[in-house]
């Protein structure tokens, strides 16, 4: 697993470099969180296209489970793409509420993750 680093206002910020899907499931997720954590950072940016479709299918479960794994551990996930293909309801009300809060974000673009993430002080 390759990550570019990005550090800001004492934040290390691991951005996952891959063209593939990385998250299939809740053990991919818990690879992801090690990989970063050895490189001393609990705020990661991954692309919409690194994580598998049933994580935006709700009804799935996967979101929740992996999700779960990230707050669990103290890890702040953004990840970036369009979501707007997501038409229901709940969905747009979890993105919204995962947005609020802040430990999960949904952001269009790479800079917005890294703006956002790195104002977090933990």
């Amino acid at each position: 697993m390759q990550f570019d680093f990005h550090i800001l206002n004492d934040n290390i910020i691991a951005v996952l470099n891959s063209k593939s899907i990385v998250i299939q499931s809740v053990n991919d997720a818990l690879d992801l969180l090690a990989n970063a954590n050895a490189h001393e950072s609990n705020k990661i940016i991954i692309k919409r296209s690194n994580v598998i479709d049933d994580f935006f299918e709700l009804k799935t479960r996967l979101a929740g489970e992996i999700l779960q794994k990230f707050v669990n551990y103290n890890f702040y996930l953004a990840i970036v793409g369009n979501f707007s293909e997501y038409s229901s309801k709940n969905f747009k009300d979890f993105i919204y509420e995962s947005n609020r809060t802040g430990r999960i974000l949904f952001v269009p673009t790479l800079e917005e993750a890294i703006n956002k993430l790195s104002k977090i002080v933990d």
